[in-house]
């Protein structure tokens, strides 16, 4: 199995997740994906609501200080984490069961798993 795929399985572990995906945050691209990959989010779309959020902070005065982008329905969570590196950042994004996810630990474990995908 590549270092992707296991990152991305290592994420399964996590209560409550329903699917994730590391996608490019620029074009939308996904890289890889587990669990259900239509509980992550449509790629473009969350690609398209990061840079949205991004340019928002710039036009603000905090360009560079999106670090990721939670949305809470009655059910869910979505998680987009923007993960940093040499050329176009990439974004991991997540679905989660409101009910089963502590959302502090859900960020820690994904925080995890970015940074062994850089690596």
């Amino acid at each position: 199995m590549p270092a992707l795929e296991a990152s991305l399985s290592r994420l399964l572990d996590t209560p409550g997740l329903t699917g994730a995906a590391l996608v490019d945050a620029v074009t939308g691209l996904s890289y890889g994906t587990a669990g259900d990959a239509g509980e992550a989010g449509d790629a473009v779309e969350c690609s398209e609501l990061t840079t949205l959020l991004a340019e928002g902070l710039r036009a603000a005065g905090a360009e560079g200080e999106l670090e990721s982008v939670i949305v809470t329905s009655r059910r869910r969570h979505h998680v987009s984490l923007l993960v940093r590196r040499q050329g176009d950042p990439l974004l991991l994004t997540a679905g989660f069961d409101r009910e089963l996810t502590n959302l502090a630990l859900t960020i820690r474990q994904m925080t995890d798993v970015a940074e062994d995908v850089l690596t």
